[in-house]
């Protein structure tokens, strides 16, 4: 029988465990064996959390002097695997049941960003004489670690430098504070910042993550969210209030159940803010990609980030929305060299979109209109379909 909370460490069936099946007897979701063995293996965790001692603490001036105990706390979980395997779904239902109040669920750039915060706010404090130390992060990771005791990052990536070079002391000391992460990734944690300048510096936390988490490959076997939509559903036309109701309703399958929340994409120094995003895809209107100044750099950073892409809203475009068309024709690139999912509402079919009859832009917007076409056929849905599975691209 099925706990509606948790019992003991070791307890068969724990809340997230209860409630997959119960949304698998509903017919909300498919029978997976693998999904079931990480609905436990976080259960167990609930349980563990439960009963864990709270950390020890020492005095306010400890950090200073690196005589805190080290606290005691439940390793976490690190699960990565493709997108639409249902690791985002696991992760929710999980930070929903722990049962412990002092838990938050965000992205990690989200978190990062606000680390950053705290720690311009230590040296700004340092500097007007209000706080003393050179070192912002041990009280950094203080203020932190008495605020949380469980932390749950979804869709784990390192992008950013900045965030790179300061990983490993940060969480070394979040750690030795008895904070517990669960986290939900794309790639392995030896994976994570690869090709990333100065990447030796970073590794450190590589070697952290996995003294302190279980890393657990979801290798379910099909993205679920995708079977639903066939590749009539891809390209939506003409646009009007019931092609925004069937992009809501792709939107929705694409998500397949999870949480979307607005999100950032770091490069170089700048942020490109991303709407709406959930479960490794991302949603755009057309004009927030194509009528900013946004170049093949940043196209690139949001296809490395996203393996599905949902646009809605393209106009047909002529001479004067040129900039826009060359924008978009290098997105259409970039996507499709990166094998990615295009989903698109448009005012007319891809070969009446740009409407000019010369300059440069008539003649490489011809190749966009093959490569929409393309990205729709069956071939190109298979191959993206087995990169994903592989982690690969």
């Amino acid at each position: 029988m099925a706990h509606e909370g948790y019992g003991s460490v070791g307890s068969e069936r724990g809340p997230v465990r209860a409630e997959l099946a119960r949304r698998v007897r509903e017919g909300a979701l498919r029978d997976d064996a693998v999904q079931a063995g990480i609905a436990d293996r976080l259960d167990r965790l609930g349980a563990e959390l439960k009963t864990a001692a709270l950390p020890v603490k020492s005095s306010a001036l400890g950090w200073l002097f690196g005589k805190r105990e080290k606290a005691s706390a439940p390793r976490g979980l690190y699960i990565y695997g493709s997108v639409g395997r249902g690791k985002s779904m696991l992760m929710d239902l999980f930070f929903e049941k722990a049962p412990i109040g002092a838990k938050r669920r965000l992205h990690f750039h989200e978190f990062m960003a606000e680390m950053h915060g705290r720690i311009n706010a230590h040296r700004a404090a340092v500097k007007a004489g209000e706080a003393k130390g050179d070192d912002p992060i041990p009280p950094v990771a203080e203020s932190v670690a008495a605020e949380t005791r469980l932390l749950c990052f979804d869709e784990f990536t390192v992008t950013d430098i900045a965030d790179a070079m300061i990983l490993s002391r940060l969480f070394d000391a979040l750690f030795a504070r008895g904070l517990t992460l669960v986290a939900t990734s794309n790639v392995a944690p030896d994976d994570l910042y690869r090709d990333g300048l100065n990447r030796p510096l970073f590794l450190p936390f590589v070697d952290t993550l996995k003294a302190h988490t279980d890393v657990v490959f979801l290798d379910a076997p099909t993205d679920y969210r995708m079977e639903t939509i066939g590749a009539g559903d891809l390209y939506v036309t003409p646009l009007g209030a019931e092609t925004d109701r069937r992009m809501d309703a792709l939107w929705r399958s694409v998500l397949g159940g999870e949480r979307e929340a607005p999100d950032t994409v770091s490069l170089r120094g700048r942020t490109i803010p991303v709407p709406r995003a959930g479960a490794g895809a991302a949603r755009f209107a057309f004009a927030d990609l194509c009528s900013q100044p946004l170049g093949a750099a940043d196209f690139l950073a949001i296809a490395a980030r996203y393996r599905t892409l949902v646009v809605d809203h393209l106009p047909v475009m002529g001479l004067a929305e040129r900039n826009e068309a060359k924008r978009f024709i290098l997105l259409v690139d970039t996507l499709y060299d990166a094998h990615r999912r295009l989903i698109v509402s448009a005012q007319a079919p891809a070969d009446r979109l740009y409407v000019a009859a010369n300059g440069t832009e008539a003649f490489e917007f011809d190749r966009t209109v093959s490569r929409l076409i393309e990205m729709r056929s069956d071939d190109y849905l298979v191959e993206t379909e087995r990169r994903a599975a592989s982690n690969d691209g």
